[in-house]
């Protein structure tokens, strides 16, 4: 199964910086970016340009910052819970907010983690080792739904 990480992230830099860490850490999974929420929903629920995307690559964690253009990272998280096809995929919100407000409203919203984005690169990198190691290696993903006889 291709276990893919789907980066939500609107910032070139922190895109780059996230990667390179990622490929320091030895996380050599495949990283798809999009650049808003709009984009964001379109990738997971196989809408607009990804209309004619694999439907059987489901990414094994999104990675979510919050200030997202067109659509914002909370309503992206909303509508990934309500989705069937979506709810179980683990969400990481990885953002520069440090307001309380947003760290509430992320986790009663259904986010599995709430990361803030350090400003050192060397932090930076430990934290993105440390999130592929435990979400791409450690964590059990959740079965696919049986079918139905």
């Amino acid at each position: 199964m291709n276990r893919v990480i789907l980066l939500i992230e609107d910032n070139a830099s922190d895109e780059k910086l996230t990667i390179l860490a990622f490929k320091k850490g030895g996380v050599a999974n495949e990283v798809v970016v999009v650049r808003d929420g709009a984009a964001a929903l379109d990738y997971l629920f196989r809408a607009g340009s990804h209309a004619d995307r694999d439907g059987n690559v489901v990414p094994a964690v999104v990675l979510l910052d919050l200030m997202l253009p067109k659509i914002d990272g909370h309503e992206v998280l909303r509508r990934i819970r309500a989705d069937e096809r979506t709810k179980h995929i683990p969400v990481v919100v990885l953002t520069a907010s440090k307001e309380e407000e947003d760290v509430l409203s992320s986790y009663s919203l259904g986010a599995n983690a709430y990361v803030r984005k350090p400003v050192e690169f060397a932090e930076f990198a430990q934290a993105a080792k440390t999130l592929g190691l435990f979400w791409l290696l450690l964590n059990e993903p959740q079965p696919a739904p049986r079918a139905k006889s």
